[in-house]
């Protein structure tokens, strides 16, 4: 396994990042628990998780981490854990302030309350799973910061922020000499390439590592997706429809470099200089075991270019990309 640093942070972190999503709802615990069992053998020490994650049952995908935590074999201590706080927790009582967002109030209570299910003191990342319009940087930094300074946490991440939120979180952060982001947890994939305009070089200049989510796009880019099999529902099976052509040209360039899909993939992704780590979701050992490999395949220039030409992206980072 390959490891870089998260972002400007000391931190080093697996070049895969072990996504948890699907745990309790798509995958039953004792198999949650051998995925995670075989990812840390195989060197990844990445795992992110959610507050939300467990579909109606929130919390429950953090229980799964926090109970696999419990048995102990320096399990804990291997792992660079990441959650994150933004959504409506129903069971979390918070009267009037239920909903999503992020206030000091909520960051306090479901930090709490995540660390609670995941049966640990700390988590090494909190992110901000979206932004919130209506709370000032100057709330949101004093309560991060005071979390950091509890040792609850050690780095503040954010997911799903614009470009331009990047750069004033940036800026709030430096004039409280406070280290801001080390991270942004963004969709990026080969058929949605938009942040190449204005976060990716957001991050790269500010110093964020870009953590992908959705790298494979939801299946669309698995080795099942022509075939139907790996559909699970109708809005699934209409954009394989909308994107047949793509996907036929990018079977037939797989088929020429020995490769399936999902590999190449996830190795374009990796190979985008501001990406630390493709967060990747198996659901079974078979899955995990091959997203091992992608670290090591290397695309040539030719072959770049090639699925440039397939799922072309925006060419060019902002303004040029729409200005003269």
């Amino acid at each position: 396994m390959e490891y870089s640093y998260l972002g400007k942070s000391g931190l080093k972190v697996s070049r895969l990042c072990l996504g948890t999503m699907n745990f309790g709802p798509e995958t039953e615990e004792k198999d949650a628990f051998k995925i995670m069992d075989a990812a840390l053998d195989a060197g990844i020490n990445f795992f992110d998780t959610a507050n939300v994650y467990g579909h109606d049952r929130k919390g429950w995908t953090e229980e799964i981490i926090g109970r696999w935590f419990q048995q102990g074999g320096g399990r804990r201590e291997k792992v660079v854990l990441a959650t994150k706080v933004y959504g409506d927790m129903k069971n979390e009582n918070d009267g009037p302030n239920a909903g999503s967002g992020l206030s000091a109030y909520k960051i306090r209570r479901h930090l709490d309350a995540s660390l609670k299910r995941l049966q640990t003191d700390h988590v090494e990342l909190y992110q901000m799973h979206h932004i919130d319009r209506n709370v000032s940087w100057d709330e949101l930094w004093g309560a991060f910061e005071s979390v950091v300074d509890r040792g609850q946490v050690g780095y503040i991440g954010s997911s799903n922020f614009a470009g331009w939120h990047i750069a004033v979180a940036q800026a709030e952060a430096k004039a409280r000499r406070f280290l801001g982001l080390v991270s942004e947890q963004h969709l990026y994939n080969l058929n949605e390439r938009s942040a190449e305009l204005e976060v990716l070089p957001a991050a790269q200049g500010l110093g964020l590592g870009v953590i992908p989510w959705s790298p494979l796009a939801g299946g669309l880019l698995g080795r099942n997706a022509l075939a139907g099999t790996g559909s699970r529902s109708a809005r699934a099976k209409e954009k394989v429809e909308q994107n047949r052509t793509k996907l036929e040209q990018f079977a037939v360039l797989c088929r020429e470099l020995c490769e399936k899909e999902d590999v190449i993939a996830l190795a374009w992704v990796l190979s985008h200089p501001a990406v630390t780590a493709p967060i990747i979701g198996p659901r079974t050992l078979e899955q995990l075991e091959d997203a091992l490999r992608v670290p090591e395949v290397k695309l040539s220039e030719d072959v770049l270019a090639k699925l440039n030409e397939i799922f072309p992206g925006p060419g060019k980072p902002a303004p040029e990309a729409y200005a003269w």
